[in-house]
């Protein structure tokens, strides 16, 4: 599987080249160019790209052929002729993000925009690749159907998974340890590929949703983070200098992983994962007779689960605030993003009880980080997959997550 590339910020990406044999690569030039803008006349994207106003012309006119562009309002009142400034069109193309994960499947239609227009979810108590494989090509299908005569526009697959979905599978133990350790015989990419004509590719699932929140939520205004989702399991991404930090093997920003103590010998500290997850909640639930899948409903901060939502805050946190204090002092970091699947409002309770706990460090010789919410939010992973055929197939370089407001 490949890994999500790297976001590289570059002011040289919003300009084109009036050489020849750069119509493709001009063409995403005037498509990024009015992404970022929004609605612009031919004039101003001539001088915005440094490419010749006949270049822009053309160029424009094919991209308006194509459905990628559509015409505004004709703006009067200004010195010169009127001006007709030019848009996006939102159904110009539609992408679609797979998020396989270990409770449930997601399916999500992007626009051209980068907005979601359709979303499907199939639940299940784990991945079992017998249920999870035919639930993504009856959700492909159910997609297509939807779509109807606009999956002739629909330009590709954003496939996002954790690395290693048989990883950790002595955690859930019994048939769902039993059915993580089949994926170790499965490609997950090549599967889906054989269930669709669309290209597919893949990203680390929090790697995809760091790219959403970057994208559409506080990387618009922080350059410098730690992202942490918590879901099932809890997991993370790396933001540095508005630069996503992938890593040679795609584990940047791997903090389930992390230690949360002191290593000794003959006693293993445990993992930030084992600590910090949403899974020990659900079995903390479940152990006492309730819904292990209240961790997903406001309810859950109901009075009726306080003695069992209230330790587990106590753990996750201090676990939480121990990770961004060590990230911080390594990477100089400007702020913790914490988002995830779970309820909204215990996901506000965790970070409140993030930034308590973080209070209780010798923070001397550092620069606190803020601990902040994510913005996107419970589908960040899904969302982030349907970005991926976008960028690839739209932007000046297919490499590069360029971070604007309307991607």
């Amino acid at each position: 599987m490949t890994a999500t590339p790297s976001f590289v910020r570059d002011p040289r990406l919003m300009r084109g080249s009036n050489h020849s044999g750069m119509r493709q690569f001009n063409e995403r030039i005037v498509l990024q160019a009015i992404r970022r803008e929004g609605a612009i006349a031919k004039a101003d994207l001539a001088r915005l790209t440094q490419l010749s106003t006949q270049t822009v012309s053309i160029i424009v006119n094919r991209l308006l052929d194509d459905g990628l562009l559509i015409k505004q309002n004709r703006v009067r009142g200004k010195i010169g002729q009127p001006s007709i400034p030019l848009s996006l069109n939102p159904e110009g193309v539609f992408s679609i993000g797979l998020q396989v994960g270990r409770r449930s499947l997601e399916v999500m239609v992007s626009d051209f925009l980068g907005q979601p227009r359709h979303r499907l979810q199939f639940h299940y108590p784990y991945p079992d690749p017998k249920v999870v494989l035919p639930n993504i090509q009856a959700g492909l299908e159910q997609m297509r159907s939807t779509l109807a005569d606009d999956w002739g526009r629909t330009v590709g697959i954003g496939l996002t998974a954790p690395l290693s979905m048989d990883k950790w599978s002595d955690l859930l133990g019994g048939a769902a340890g039993k059915a993580l350790s089949r994926w170790e015989e499965i490609d997950l990419l090549d599967s889906v590929q054989a269930l669709t004509d669309l290209p597919v590719q893949f990203a680390k699932d929090t790697t995809a949703a760091c790219m959403a929140e970057m994208l559409q939520g506080q990387g618009l205004h922080i350059d410098n983070y730690l992202y942490v989702f918590v879901g099932t399991f809890v997991g993370g991404g790396l933001v540095l200098a508005g630069h996503i930090m992938a890593g040679p093997r795609g584990n940047a920003g791997a903090i389930g992983s992390m230690p949360t103590g002191v290593g000794a010998a003959g006693q293993q500290p445990a993992q930030l994962l084992q600590m910090a997850s949403g899974w020990q909640l659900e079995q903390g639930l479940e152990a006492a007779g309730f819904d292990p899948q209240l961790v997903h409903d406001d309810s859950i901060m109901d009075a009726t689960y306080a003695a069992v939502t209230t330790p587990w805050l106590v753990q996750a946190s201090q676990a939480l605030a121990m990770t961004v204090v060590s990230a911080t002092a390594l990477l100089d970091l400007d702020a913790a993003v914490i988002d995830g699947s779970l309820g909204p409002s215990l996901i506000k309770a965790l970070i409140a009880s993030t930034r308590e706990h973080l209070a209780h460090y010798n923070l001397e010789g550092l620069e606190p980080p803020s601990i902040v919410p994510g913005l996107v939010g419970a589908h960040a992973r899904a969302l982030g997959g349907s970005l991926l055929p976008l960028h690839t197939q739209f932007f000046p370089i297919k490499d590069i997550f360029l971070k604007q407001d309307l991607v």
